[in-house]
């Protein structure tokens, strides 16, 4: 469950839902590639000022539910997680690599809406699960971190 965060001048809360599917959505997402991911996002978590609340994969894209600090604008969380989690799986799993062609591993597009704070996390979660074909929760902490 997400917590307030305390700064030196503000108290927030602010949730985001980002989905980022594959580059031309290629179903890439195997055993080692979630395991993968959900390392590097816990690593940049360790890093940036990001709460990875719950990180769930859908055969050719991710769904990502993420608590952040107002100085970081949606635009720099997207280009930080996915340039952050592209290389680092294309270092980790030089197969995915030539599955895409040697390119991009993510769409240039992402889906991403501000999830409310009273009652709307959980439709969210349950709006993820239910909606895709086979959906997988790599990660899920709902535990309070200072930042």
């Amino acid at each position: 469950m997400s917590e307030y965060i305390h700064k030196s001048h503000n108290v927030t809360v602010l949730l985001y839902h980002l989905v980022f599917p594959a580059k031309y959505r290629r179903v890439v997402f195997d055993g080692k590639v979630e395991v993968e991911l959900k390392d590097v996002c816990l690593d940049i978590e360790a890093r940036y000022q990001i709460k990875f609340l719950e990180i769930g994969t859908d055969e050719d894209h991710v769904h990502f539910l993420i608590q952040s600090v107002p100085t970081y604008s949606v635009t720099k969380l997207v280009t930080m997680i996915k340039s952050l989690t592209a290389r680092e799986i294309f270092r980790r799993c030089p197969h995915v690599k030539k599955q895409l062609w040697g390119g991009e591993f993510w769409t240039d597009g992402y889906f991403g809406s501000t999830v409310g704070k009273h009652g709307d996390e959980s439709m969210i979660g349950n709006y993820v699960k239910n909606q895709g074909k086979e959906y997988q929760k790599l990660h899920s902490d709902h535990q309070l971190a200072l930042f």
